[in-house]
């Protein structure tokens, strides 16, 4: 089963057994999750006449309206409840939660519902965003959190923490599995994850997972995302990843408000593999090929418009007035992703983005030191070059030559100081520090491993297809261990005395501070190559550079800021 049938699957069961008219009540994060499985007009058709989140002042009596909440089951949540119920607004109140409900916040609503108005309470376990069919988020806030010690601000981490175990347990709750957990052995967050969410699946709620026994068990993987922080850091050169990295996507909603030549009725849209036939079939497509099947789907429409204009008779009009809705879909689809892509050309041709990627793909791909020094040295120099382009690329060096060459970084961080206004010293160090070749399990540039090392000679014989799309993420090599059984105990240990028999057939993973569209689409290709094992990816959050960039800076700051309150 894939995530967003699953979600769109608790939605309908919510809406459609109750009769009527409605209003859906949802929290900050269960409207996220809402809005991507289900579109306002499908909400219509339910009959949901008004949405309103749970800490809305109004305080409008409309007691012909049945409530239906869907909210987290959080305190702050239950405070709005108990005061909504004790003075009901709606004739019903049908009240569904996200995730495990506490005995006493039961106890609380049953309490506070004097005028017998809720008609039922339920588990539905949805507490997770399914962006795409293989891969969630979290959307969790403060994600910088993750790389601070437990030390500097417990209580945040221990939020941190307990949302992602939520997350998780919902997601194995909606596939109706238990998995055996296994966690990357040099992250502490991760294995405090696979701790708890073990002591909830085995041991706290032992009857909730007690679903049908499978031959063998999935497999609940978690790793940092610090073990890959090169992924994030790359400009990407595929349709969603583009749309992401250049122009930011948040609920696979993107925000054109801020592109001029944007049409009054596309100040934002949609790109939901879901909803939209022709990003389903390019969101994965590299910039060049998606050029091509843009102007087919062009050609397409103006021959439709073009035998749209020779109306003649009343049977042409009548059935031009049936097609009409089809037609202005067609057309509102079409000129949205015209006008995404012609901003996406634009913005790459600003920022020489083709040739700051050949470098970055260099710095992530291939050895040589010497040459990948001159080449960020040149575009440090080069005035058309931005300053977080700047940044990355010193970042991306630093990563792969921290050790070979220290005092040719230290010339490349003086450099970029001099040549950006906004740069924060000690910003590449911090990321060093962070995610440097001390700190990593994984094998990320393909050269610690014989296997990996001559994987690397024989591509590099047979040529890469795209100069632009060579990179692929450390999760692909993780994947691929997993299919092979190759997935070492030594690095990724076991929680408890629950192991693996065999090879799974469903794998989650988990990436402790966010996912990239350069990993989803991974995840994505790899399931359509049916290799016998399907894999769902998630994560606190869905980065792109600027967002990691951020990340870092904030906990730099928060580190900085601890060391001189000691």
């Amino acid at each position: 089963m894939v995530l967003t049938s699953a979600l769109r699957d608790y939605v309908t069961r919510m809406l459609q057994d109750i009769s009527g008219m409605k209003v859906l009540i949802l929290d900050s994060q269960t409207v996220s999750i809402v809005s991507v499985v289900f579109s306002q007009s499908e909400l219509l058709q339910k009959e949901v006449f008004l949405v309103e989140l749970v800490d809305s002042t109004s305080k409008e009596s409309m007691l012909h309206l049945k409530a239906v909440y869907f909210l987290r089951p959080t305190s702050e949540n239950i405070q709005h409840l108990r005061r909504q119920i004790a003075n009901p607004r709606f004739g019903e109140y049908h009240l569904f939660f996200s995730n495990i409900m506490k005995d006493t916040q039961i106890h609380v609503l049953a309490d506070s519902d004097e005028q017998e108005v809720v008609q039922q309470v339920q588990e539905f376990y949805g507490d997770f965003c399914a962006i795409d069919p293989y891969h969630f988020t979290l959307n969790f806030p403060l994600n910088h959190i993750y790389m601070l010690p437990a030390v500097v601000d417990p209580s945040s981490l221990q939020n941190f923490c307990d949302r992602v175990v939520d997350g998780i347990t919902a997601v194995f709750l909606a596939l109706k599995r238990r998995p055996v957990i296994r966690y990357q052995r040099t992250s502490d967050i991760s294995k405090r994850i696979a701790q708890e969410a073990s002591k909830i699946m085995y041991e706290r709620e032992t009857g909730l997972f007690d679903f049908r026994r499978t031959e063998i068990s999935p497999l609940l993987l978690i790793v940092d995302r610090r073990d890959d922080p090169v992924t994030p850091l790359l400009n990407q050169w595929t349709y969603q990843a583009m749309v992401h990295e250049l122009i930011g996507i948040q609920d696979n909603k993107v925000d054109l408000r801020n592109i001029g030549k944007a049409p009054k009725d596309q100040q934002e849209v949609v790109l939901s593999s879901e909803q939209d036939a022709f990003f389903k079939s390019n969101m994965y497509e590299n910039f060049g090929d998606l050029g091509m099947n843009i102007k087919r789907m062009v050609d397409d429409f103006q021959q439709i418009a073009k035998s749209n204009q020779n109306i003649q008779t009343i049977e042409d009009m009548a059935k031009f007035v049936d097609n009409y809705p089809e037609y202005r879909k067609k057309h509102g689809n079409v000129s949205k992703h015209v006008t995404m892509v012609t901003e996406l050309s634009k913005i790459a041709e600003e920022r020489k983005l083709m040739l700051v990627s050949q470098t970055e793909q260099d710095l992530a791909c291939n050895g040589g030191q010497v040459a990948a020094f001159e080449a960020v040295m040149n575009l440090l120099s080069n005035d058309s070059v931005s300053d977080v382009d700047r940044l990355r690329l010193v970042m991306l060096y630093a990563l792969r030559y921290e050790k070979e060459s220290p005092v040719q970084l230290m010339q490349l961080c003086n450099k970029l100081a001099s040549r950006s206004a906004k740069y924060k010293s000690g910003q590449v160090q911090f990321l060093i520090k962070q995610a440097g070749v001390d700190k990593r399990t994984g094998d990320l540039y393909g050269n610690r491993d014989l296997l990996n090392i001559a994987r690397n000679m024989a591509r590099g014989i047979k040529g890469v297809e795209n100069v632009y799309t060579q990179h692929q993420p450390l999760l692909f090599q993780t994947m691929e261990s997993i299919t092979k059984g190759r997935l070492r105990d030594v690095e990724y240990p076991f929680i408890g005395n629950h192991f693996q028999q065999g090879r799974p057939q469903d794998v989650v993973i988990f990436v402790v501070g966010g996912t990239t569209y350069e990993e989803a689409r991974a995840v994505a290709l790899h399931n359509a190559s049916n290799s016998g094992t399907r894999f769902i990816l998630g994560g606190s959050v869905v980065l792109n550079s600027k967002r990691f960039l951020k990340d870092l800076e904030e906990a730099q700051r928060i580190a900085k800021s601890n060391i001189s309150a000691v």
